[in-house]
């Protein structure tokens, strides 16, 4: 049976150009005529599709479906021989990146934007991830923007839309279509990475003295999280809440930070919850949250390292190397330098990991922006990293059987080890893009006539003095590929060995976005008061001095940030 593809005359649309995490945009943009099928074809222009495997998946955000139906017609008529497609179009992004790996796919395309709201009014996303599982690189991401700029026409094949609900076997025009249990796969990959009899057991031997709850905020992970901690581990139904995934999750904000996720603090503090957890909408980000006790990413990311003997697939394995993003605090580093590990510090992108990866130097890494993950995948990994939290709460407890241990001991005894890096980072959402190119002009300009360096400055309210040691724009030479990121964030030293950064994010769909980065250290001797004050006494001051220092304020005209986290 011939299937006839048509050509569709199109011109090209300005800014489609794919950032870290693909092409980002509000639902409207990617509604007009053409719009999303121009992308998707670059996409297809930009890799050699005919007979290949891909995967479709996605959060299930608002305008996914259509869109799923849009990439059968284009890949179909573009010579893919095979999809493999989430049901109901939904799975997660490091669901999408084990199915990839698992079944040697040769990329995916997945409907996201992450943490980014929802709904027709909002943000949608596609992103192109390669055959290791992980974001696309910068030359293929690169070369997608290059096609969309000079595109005249796009390929369709017209067929009767595929039922995404059904499971089974499908097709679409000349492809085979396979519709999949979104979850099956991921819960055998994680069964084969943490000790889930142990895990069983500490809950089910302590259900009333220590409670979990997981918050979905209506993203994808909610059916995840409810196979996993519900259906496997045994926890009661109530353990979880918010775990129906909806198109505009539920009118929220799907990040799980302090101010967008909380459902999940009001929840845990009310009903005296000793473990309590939240995920993004696509499922890559993490918190960890407790009664009275909230871990940072950055300590999150350096005790799973401290604690990864007593997860099967490193005791297994063993660790190869650790790293982080730039802005995440170097409390990974002090336990790389303890235990004799190899350890890197790349630009905020996943896809810098992924490298170290695949060239067998890196096992466990983490990004403050509440992205843990390790080489079991090519992407972080939300629910990953609360079930080796789980893993280690339920290790230390097996070694303590008069004491319970909680969140706050292991915090503690972490710090008494290695010290503390306070850690906060202040997010101005949506600024004037003018203000924020101003504000990254003047600190460079600083760089360039070295204007700050060893100029001291006296926090208002403590009356602290911050003597700066210099400014630097952060560049990294990739160790496997050789490729160079420039201009990558902008760093503010002092003497004391605290630090400030300043970043622009990509991630949002409009308006530029500013990222301030704030790390003070202190010592294991300094003592158990100083270790365990509050972060946002502990960093008062040195904030306060890079207010000032940065001119934030008068440049992007805010008073205060959007989050603090």
């Amino acid at each position: 049976m011939s299937f006839p593809i048509k050509e569709i005359p199109t011109k090209p649309f300005d800014g489609q150009k794919p950032g870290t995490s693909g092409l980002r945009k509000r639902v409207k943009v990617f509604q007009q005529q053409h719009y999303t099928e121009n992308f998707v074809q670059s996409i297809f222009d930009s890799i050699e599709p005919k007979g290949v495997t891909l995967v479709i998946g996605g959060d299930g955000r608002y305008f996914s479906p259509e869109t799923v139906q849009t990439i059968l017609k284009i890949g179909s008529a573009n010579g893919v021989a095979k999809f493999i497609i989430g049901k109901d179009s939904i799975l997660s992004t490091p669901a999408a990146s084990n199915v990839i790996r698992k079944y040697k796919a040769y990329g995916g395309i997945l409907l996201t934007a992450s943490h980014n709201p929802g709904g027709p009014d909002n943000d949608f996303g596609i992103k192109y991830n390669v055959s290791n599982g992980g974001p696309a690189p910068e030359n293929v991401t690169n070369k997608i923007y290059e096609k969309s700029k000079t595109i005249a026409s796009y390929k369709v094949i017209e067929a009767p839309a595929v039922d995404l609900s059904k499971i089974g076997e499908a097709s679409y025009g000349p492809s085979k279509v396979s519709i999949i249990d979104s979850v099956a796969d991921y819960l055998t990959l994680l069964e084969e990475i943490f000790d889930f009899p142990l895990i069983k057991n500490f809950l089910s031997s302590h259900a009333d003295e220590y409670r979990v709850l997981f918050d979905g905020l209506h993203g994808v992970t909610g059916p995840y999280a409810s196979k996993i901690l519900v259906d496997t581990l045994g926890l009661p139904d109530t353990s979880v809440q918010n775990c129906v995934p909806l198109p505009d999750f539920g009118g929220g904000h799907p990040d799980p930070n302090l101010t967008y996720a909380h459902t999940l603090v009001e929840a845990v503090e009310r009903n005296n919850i000793a473990f309590g957890a939240a995920s993004d909408g696509d499922g890559d980000r993490n918190m960890i949250y407790g009664k009275g006790a909230f871990v940072t990413p950055s300590d999150s990311v350096a005790i799973i390292a401290d604690w990864a003997d007593v997860i099967p697939y490193f005791k297994k394995g063993g660790v190869k190397g650790l790293a982080r993003s730039m802005p995440t605090s170097k409390a990974i580093d002090l336990v790389a330098q303890k235990k004799g590990l190899e350890y890197f510090e790349v630009p905020t992108g996943w896809k810098f990991f992924g490298n170290l990866m695949d060239a067998g130097r890196l096992s466990i890494c983490g990004e403050e922006s509440f992205g843990t993950g390790s080489d079991h995948i090519r992407e972080k990994d939300g629910l990953w990293a609360i079930m080796a939290w789980l893993n280690i709460i339920a290790a230390a407890n097996a070694k303590s059987p008069n004491k319970l241990v909680g969140i706050n001991d292991i915090l503690k005894s972490h710090y008494e080890i290695y010290g503390r890096s306070y850690f906060s980072r202040y997010d101005y959402e949506e600024v004037p893009s003018e203000g924020a190119n101003a504000m990254v002009a003047a600190i460079n300009h600083a760089l360039k006539n070295k204007s700050l360096d060893n100029t001291t400055h006296v926090s208002a309210s403590s009356g602290g003095k911050f003597t700066v040691s210099g400014i630097y724009n952060f560049e990294y030479k990739d160790p496997i590929d050789h490729s160079i990121s420039s201009n990558q964030g902008q760093v503010i030293t002092f003497s004391d060995g605290s630090r400030v950064v300043f970043r622009l994010s990509g991630t949002g769909s409009q308006g530029a976005t500013v990222r301030m980065y704030v790390e003070r250290y202190v010592a294991p001797e300094a003592g158990a008061a100083a270790l365990n004050g509050d972060t946002a006494e502990g960093l008062k001051g040195l904030i306060e001095v890079a207010l000032e220092i940065s001119q934030l304020k008068k440049f992007l005209g805010r008073e205060k940030p959007t989050v603090i986290t």
